[in-house]
């Protein structure tokens, strides 16, 4: 058994059990002896490995507890997480026959090998790397596999050599690297030490020919390749960062197309990623969608389409294309012309999902054998003329020019009806449970009279413009919606909001409130934002209670517009441990009615598709 000292969280839990996260919150609400939470936060806490794993065994939840989390249990009390990739990094090396210990601790170390015996060395690191990559799924926004080896085909079969200038967990890298030289570069030394690992295990660990390399540090401002050219790269750049250096790096010749606007660090990756091409090698780089049509970057987009050298732009479905974060993107293909090419006249723009991705990189394949192939499958793929694409937004959207029709192929279509199945089913599993209750009105108090008290904050948020570059935004429509963060603004002035915040909405079918447990977001206009104590109230049960109790803190104003006044609202006078009870089964109905309405937009989305199939000829009703 771990010692005292390591932690886990309800997703670890849940991984020890085999169960899914709400199984984990329903034995917390229901059995009194579940170990109480050591660490973390109200949203998010940590709990005794030890006390922990004595309960499932006790409960008969586990017969024992599987080796590969008393592995990942030892690695991660070995250090906190600002030093868990130094950690995780020296033992993927130990796996591989590299250097000796010193970070990593004996006993964790033993166990580790003992893993390494009983899987093979080369699975213990891939599920060090996999699990690290998953602890760390916010800040790292890997590049899904599917979508790696996506880009990769992208890149060409005749590429010899490939570069990734942000190479982060060396995913996308080690998908282009097999056959190749590759070489990486990233700005956290303990990422670059993990990325040669990945590549070790791609095959890319020695031959001069086809060995690979990954170096340290910031690629922009200190390029560990000054003087390198290959025939491909691949990248899926930060996006929107702001300190890229602007203003040291005005002058650099890397901007052959124009000088990349502050607010647009995407635009100087796809130029530092030019500069090291050789004449005719690709690059294949994940953008944000909102690259392809900011006024900022208008000058660079027409420059990379009047000299013939933005060749492809591919849309691609936000949680598949971005490791669950719903943001929009695209991929977009570059290729460094030669001295004698001619001008090209067309781009191709393509919209592309799990189901048909095979069907876009062939259409790629044959644009690029014939540059002026003439290409209209609506919905899929075209062929537009640049001379369509240089007007005044320059927007390089494909979606913008490939019809309004939704259509389906009928490989796509069996996979989109076996995931509608699959959350159809799921879905049945997160209507929440509730026993009757007494039917007695219990004792409340008012939010004013908790913010006296400083068991709570309150802030609004005024009116103000959202200019689309910077920081993501959360307005009223996420909060009513439901959807995902795409607005973005500039971060000045601005009230940040923290993990384990309720946010507030006004819509027409009344109040909406959210609990926030992603960070880094802004409150939007016409917000309110609450900000509990997590020691005096726990932010679910403040949510529910909220919502369900507020309707006399809502005002009609001249203008016909409703407003919410945050402190006459009221929930009821509760101990913290009978707040989280009620909590979890808010947090419950909430994520039943995420699924049920992502599920109700996605069938409909399938309804529509396959209207449109049929009738087109591409699907046909079964015999």
């Amino acid at each position: 058994m771990a010692g005292d000292e390591a932690s886990v969280t309800a997703a670890d839990i849940a991984r020890m059990a085999g169960v899914g996260r709400a199984a984990v919150s329903n034995w917390r609400r229901r059995h009194e002896d579940f170990p109480e939470p050591v660490g973390g936060t109200a949203t998010s806490p940590t709990f005794s490995l030890g006390a922990v794993e004595a309960w499932l065994l006790q409960q008969g939840k586990v017969a024992e507890l599987p080796l590969r989390e008393r592995v990942w249990q030892q690695v991660r009390a070995a250090g906190d997480d600002l030093r868990l990739g130094e950690v995780v990094a020296e033992a993927a090396e130990l796996l591989l026959g590299q250097g000796r210990p010193h970070t990593v601790p004996a006993p964790a170390w033993e166990l580790i090998r003992r893993y390494a015996e009983e899987e093979g060395g080369p699975q213990a690191v891939r599920f060090l790397l996999d699990r690290y990559a998953d602890v760390h799924s916010r800040r790292l926004a890997e590049t899904p596999a599917e979508i790696a080896d996506f880009m990769a085909h992208l890149a060409g079969p005749g590429a010899r050599s490939v570069l990734d200038p942000a190479c982060g967990l060396g995913v996308l890298l080690a998908a282009a690297a097999p056959g190749r030289r590759a070489y990486g570069q990233e700005y956290d030394d303990s990422l670059a030490r993990l990325a040669r690992s990945r590549l070790t295990l791609a095959g890319a660990g020695g031959a001069p020919e086809t060995g690979g390399e990954v170096r340290a540090g910031d690629s922009l401002r200190r390029d560990a390749w000054p003087d390198l050219t290959v025939d491909a790269v691949v990248c899926h750049p930060p996006f929107n960062e702001r300190h890229w250096g602007y203003d040291e790096l005005t002058s650099d010749p890397r901007w052959e197309y124009g000088l990349p606007p502050k607010m647009e660090s995407e635009l100087a990756w796809v130029q530092h990623a030019l500069a090291h091409l050789a004449p005719g090698g690709v690059a294949v780089l994940l953008m944000p969608a909102i690259a392809a049509n900011r006024r900022s970057g208008r000058r660079i987009r027409s420059n990379l389409l009047r000299r013939g050298t933005l060749r492809a732009v591919i849309g691609l479905p936000p949680k598949v294309a971005s490791g669950g974060t719903a943001l929009p993107v695209h991929i977009w293909v570059l290729r460094k012309p030669t001295a004698d090419d001619p001008t090209p006249s067309r781009v191709l723009m393509a919209e592309a999902d799990l189901g048909n991705l095979d069907t876009v990189a062939e259409r790629w394949r044959e644009f690029r054998a014939d540059p002026d192939l003439d290409v209209d499958r609506p919905g899929e793929s075209r062929t537009v003329p640049i001379i369509e694409l240089v007007d005044e937004d320059v927007d390089v959207t494909p979606s913008r020019y490939l019809g309004t029709e939704e259509q389906v192929s009928a490989e796509g279509y069996l996979l989109l009806r076996e995931r509608l199945a699959e959350r159809l089913g799921r879905l049945a599993t997160l209507v929440p449970e509730a026993v009757p209750g007494t039917g007695q009105e219990l004792p409340s108090v008012t939010l004013a009279e908790l913010e006296r008290i400083g068991a709570l904050a309150v802030w609004q948020a005024g009116r103000f413009e959202i200019d689309g570059s910077g920081d993501p935004v959360l307005t009223d429509r996420h909060v009513l919606d439901g959807g995902a963060v795409e607005t973005r603004t500039r971060p000045e002035g601005r009230i940040r909001i923290e993990p384990g915040d309720v946010v507030t909405a006004i819509g027409t079918g009344g109040l909406a409130t959210r609990v926030i447990e992603e960070p880094g977001l802004l409150l939007g206009p016409r917000l309110v934002l609450l900000r509990p104590d997590p020691d005096r109230l726990d932010p679910f049960f403040l949510a529910g209670f909220v919502r369900a109790l507020s309707p006399g803190a809502t005002t009609g104003t001249q203008s016909g517009s409703t407003r919410f006044d945050p402190r006459r609202a009221q929930v009821p006078r509760l101990s913290v441990e009978e707040q989280r009870r009620y909590g979890d089964t808010f947090r419950g109905i909430f994520t039943f009615e995420t699924e049920l309405r992502e599920l109700t937009a996605s069938g409909q989305a399938a309804a529509t598709a396959l209207t449109h199939a049929l009738a087109a000829g591409t699907l046909a009703p079964p015999t």
